[in-house]
């Protein structure tokens, strides 16, 4: 097992030519994140199970009506991985903490195949969304530990990027595997969550969050330093450019930031948004009688063009400021979730994946960078715990709220609605960007 720690973010200064080649903004990153990007790639291959659930649950007999109990038990974890992830991250170590969330990953990968009846399956679905998502903010918070401030963007994107990869290959193995037998699912789930494991557990260098807290202490100094001029100016913004009070050991210190606790409800706004694309297009796409292809497609345009184009966007995108090409992307997104409601046939249907599949390939790895920047370094898991957290109450809301306002008040208040709550989440991060923007330059020194 590798001994070496991981050493503290490296000041390379930003870049100021243009980059040389597409791949350029992939490049020069220090191990741990290649570690993280192999380790993602294999994991999110066996991403799996989700996508088949309710397939798998009818064939166990489950009905209908207790199919949502599953599922929301699902959907629960969501909100209790992150925050301990976070918490962990922080309180022990990166590296233990997406080990133990791995290895519970797998276990409850098990626990849900051999599960008797409902209740033992919500259980442990509720273990397996909380394990799996556990390992987000670890990984978040090794990835701003490792890496320069001016490099965090496209850190995240490449980690984004992975994502893609592996769930394009999910999506090649899932129908063929499930054709042949549910247990094919879980297999390959457990065994690429004990895979991503073995690689943390043999690859990634060790770690204390202490002590790359404590040695990180020199940057976040001359940070807190810059950051003095602009207090005056954030204060006036009702922002504050760091936390009021110490960042002791729980979520408090997120809380009590106001820059913070502005900025979280409007990603979540955006992330609920997003994650209609899961949830609400399916239903579409079944109201307007189109086979269930149909939305195989639509997956795999997304994947196809996110996967194909996020190393050049990425590499072009980083020459102008992160907050503008938020801020762009973030429309194409809302418009081309919008505009779902117009679509009935399958290319209309291609067209808008296509619009808000480039909105989410110019936001990569951007509000996560955001949300390194805003943290002391002793309190960066907790941070990402708290923006994981974020995306997944967004997700639970639309699989619920989302899913009830289509079936019960009609798509049209979906997704106008949406658009204009979009508007609203767009209009507050572009009011905040001043602050943003000022917090950004404080943490790169």
């Amino acid at each position: 097992m590798t001994t070496t720690s991981i050493r503290p973010a490296d000041c390379t200064p930003a870049r100021t030519r243009r980059p040389r080649h597409p791949l350029a903004a992939f490049t020069g990153f220090p191990q741990a994140i290649w570690v993280i990007f192999a380790g993602t790639v294999v994991n999110r291959i066996g991403y799996l199970v989700g996508p088949f659930l309710v397939f798998f649950l009818g064939s166990r007999g489950v009905s209908a009506d207790q199919t949502p109990y599953v599922l929301g038990a699902l959907g629960a974890g969501n909100l209790i991985g992150p925050a301990v992830g976070g918490w962990l991250a922080d309180r022990h170590s990166r590296k233990l903490t997406m080990t133990a969330g791995l290895l519970g990953t797998a276990a409850a990968q098990g626990a849900l195949f051999v599960s008797p009846d409902v209740a033992t399956m919500a259980l442990a679905a509720v273990l397996l969304s909380a394990t799996a998502t556990m390992v987000g903010p670890a990984a978040y918070a090794t990835l701003t530990d490792t890496v320069a401030p001016t490099r965090r963007r496209e850190a995240f994107a490449l980690f984004g990027w992975a994502v893609n990869i592996g769930t394009a290959a999910a999506g090649i193995l899932g129908g063929y595997l499930a054709g042949h037998g549910y247990w094919l699912l879980f297999a390959l789930d457990a065994g690429t969550s004990l895979a991503y494991a073995v690689i943390v557990a043999t690859r990634l260098p060790s770690d204390r969050a202490a002590r790359v807290s404590g040695r990180m202490d020199a940057v976040v100094g001359s940070a807190a330093d810059a950051a003095v001029g602009s207090v005056a100016a954030d204060s006036a913004a009702g922002t504050s450019p760091t936390p009021a009070k110490p960042a002791g050991s729980g979520y408090g210190v997120v809380f009590r930031d106001r820059l913070a606790r502005k900025l979280l409800p409007l990603f979540g706004v955006q992330l609920f948004i997003y994650s209609l694309t899961e949830s609400a297009l399916p239903l579409a796409i079944r109201t307007d009688g189109l086979p269930a292809s149909a939305m195989g497609l639509a997956a795999a345009v997304n994947a196809g063009l996110v996967v194909a184009l996020q190393p050049l966007a990425t590499t072009y995108l980083s020459r102008f400021p992160r907050t503008p090409v938020y801020l762009l992307g973030s429309i194409l997104i809302a418009l081309g979730v919008a505009l779902t409601g117009i679509a009935h046939t399958i290319p209309a249907y291609a067209a808008t994946v296509t619009l808000w599949s480039l909105g989410e390939v110019a936001v990569g790895g951007i509000a996560a960078a955001l949300i390194a920047d805003l943290a002391p370094a002793e309190a960066r898991g907790r941070y990402q715990g708290a923006f994981s957290g974020t995306w997944g109450v967004a997700r639970f809301l639309a699989l619920t709220a989302g899913t009830t306002v289509y079936t019960l008040a009609g798509p049209a208040y979906l997704w106008w609605g949406m658009l204009a709550a979009a508007a609203a989440a767009i209009t507050g991060i572009a009011a905040l960007g001043p602050a943003i923007d000022r917090r950004a330059a404080a943490a790169q020194g």
